[in-house]
């Protein structure tokens, strides 16, 4: 959905008032020992968020570890908001958008110059998707688009009366787009608001025409839709069962509303919500300014929401679990390898408190460091977060309580837990399952670093389905460095991966065979040289311009030295 407000009904520093602020004295309570899945920074994403050139940089662009967007497609014609020219081609802006480190959808009806869309017949449409269907696959070098959507909002955009039920119009464009390109996924319905019946519906029809959606889309826009995104999953769940669907990924590609996607707290209990509930991406509505990150920056420079993100992207290892305390809500990490929790909050007002289980591993005292982001709304520039707090905790039968008094409802606020000496001062470990895993899938294992690992990174036909691990990693200076490389190979032959990073060309980097598939411990070694900062490392099966690789592997961890 996208338009520009006449009015905002109420407005206080640039912000328009979310709920009211609730009481205070509440708990929010991680349990560092429970793992909910693996970090993936789920609602790290945006409709419209990325154009070509410096909007946005990309330098502000790799520490929110972005998972994925929504743009439109080749040809967009619109003019957003008020914009003088289109914005976001997601042909155009695919090279950025990997060097992100994240994957796109490509939204087919915004070529429609006009939003809410004018349909003109069938010919013209039809001929609209075969253009756009075709330059994907002209498109030989690119690797990120993992699906057509296929209409927006539909309970309100489509035309019956010109073009038929949406239903029938939803099966005659899926198997169109089937007849030219049978690999890249389908995605929708893309309802503007979740709906049982509209649902029961749109899966009756695509199950009996053999059209099914690859992922399922809808949108929570409305103030504090957070509160219905676990019934919502639930209710969905339920239908799939109930008519023999096998499970589907959920995409919640459009969330918040215009009053309140420039609060910080409103931004946790998105992030909290979707991470506990199963979410695979999520994106931050367009409302305003395209291709600023959704209003994270202003002017290519960050605004106080920024840093909520930040800290999100910041997360590593696995998500734990969170248990609100009423409306103090939040987001946690665990990274094993380096002992690091990292909790993100928000969402009520006064004296509150963080109380950390499972601090064990950490040593019988921990560093505390307590941040807060501000409430600067999307016209104004924060070029930090503010500091709040740091200290020594001594850790008692594993847990820690932090007190965070004097807070305001719209901000949100970290707190970093860390052991008080012996670790690095940089990332050093990334784990496969926390990258960006395209064509391939997340495991879990005991014997794995972190519990996870990627595997069947089989693909090495075309850039549509072949399949990579891109690692997003951050080193403090240019120089030469070990990469070890954690891996199994259990087909009784040395396999081989190729290994390109920063756009440059390929090695080959070779796997010994190893006992069993999903059994870790073994390692390989090789060297890469990276520039200080963001570098973009990938593993590959099949990628453009590579040779396939030999046999098959399976991928735990990389570490730097």
């Amino acid at each position: 959905m996208r338009y520009r407000p006449a009015v905002l009904l109420l407005v206080l520093a640039g912000l328009a008032v979310p709920s009211p602020a609730r009481a205070a004295g509440n708990t929010l309570t991680v349990n560092v020992g429970t793992v909910v899945r693996p970090v993936t920074h789920v609602a790290s994403g945006g409709l419209y968020a990325v154009d070509t050139g410096s909007k946005p940089p990309l330098e502000q662009m790799y520490p929110l570890r972005l998972n994925h967007l929504t743009q439109p497609p080749p040809g967009v014609q619109q003019l957003g908001n008020g914009a003088t020219t289109p914005c976001c081609d997601g042909a155009l802006a695919a090279g950025k958008v990997t060097s992100a480190g994240a994957q796109q959808f490509w939204r087919l009806p915004d070529i429609y110059k006009d939003f809410p869309y004018k349909w003109v017949s069938w010919t013209d449409w039809e001929s609209k998707v075969r253009t756009m269907v075709q330059t994907r696959l002209n498109a030989t070098t690119t690797t990120n688009v993992d699906g057509y959507e296929l209409w927006n909002e539909p309970d309100w955009t489509w035309n019956t009366s010109a073009a038929g039920t949406f239903n029938a119009g939803w099966t005659r464009t899926h198997r169109l787009i089937r007849t030219l390109d049978t690999v890249t996924p389908i995605v929708g319905p893309s309802h503007s608001v979740y709906n049982h019946d509209w649902m029961v519906s749109f899966l009756t029809n695509a199950r009996d025409t053999a059209t099914l959606p690859d992922v399922i889309v809808w949108h929570e826009l409305e103030n504090d839709k957070y509160l219905d995104v676990q019934a919502h999953v639930a209710d969905y769940r339920a239908i799939e069962s109930s008519l023999g669907i096998s499970p589907r990924p959920i995409s919640i590609n459009e969330y918040a509303s215009p009053s309140q996607v420039d609060i910080p707290s409103v931004a946790v209990h998105y992030m909290a919500v979707f991470e506990r509930h199963g979410i695979r991406s999520a994106e931050r509505a367009y409302w305003y300014e395209a291709g600023t990150l959704n209003g994270l920056l202003y002017n290519n420079a960050p605004t106080s929401s920024y840093w909520t993100y930040k800290w999100y992207g910041d997360m590593a290892g696995n998500i734990v679990q969170t248990v609100p305390g009423s409306w103090l809500e939040g987001v946690a990490a665990y990274d094993s390898t380096r002992k690091v929790v990292n909790v993100v909050l928000g969402g009520d007002s006064g004296d509150n408190t963080v109380r950390v289980n499972g601090l064990g591993a950490l040593g019988s005292q921990v560093r505390v460091t307590l941040s807060r982001s501000g409430t600067t709304g999307r016209f104004t520039n924060q070029s930090a977060p503010i500091a709040v707090s740091s200290a020594t905790y001594t850790v008692s039968n594993g847990s820690i309580s932090v007190p965070v008094t004097s807070m305001h409802a719209w901000d949100s606020y970290q707190l970093l837990i860390t052991p008080t000496s012996g670790t690095s001062t940089w990332q050093q470990r990334y784990e496969a399952e926390n990258a960006t895993v395209v064509n391939a899938n997340r495991f879990s294992s005991g014997s794995a670093s972190n519990g996870g690992y990627v595997g069947q990174i089989d693909g090495s036909a075309n850039p549509r389905n072949q399949s990579f691990v891109d690692f997003l990693v951050n080193v403090p200076a240019a120089r030469s460095y070990t990469m070890t490389i954690g891996y199994a190979n259990a087909t009784g032959a040395t396999a081989t991966h190729g290994l390109a990073y920063n756009g440059g060309g390929w090695q080959t980097i070779s796997y010994p065979p190893t006992a069993a598939w999903g059994v870790f411990g073994s390692t390989v070694n090789t060297t890469v040289t990276l520039k200080a900062g963001w570098n973009m490392i990938r593993l590959a099966k099949g990628s453009p311009n590579l040779t396939a690789g030999t046999g098959y592997a399976e991928l735990d961890y990389i570490n730097l030295a």
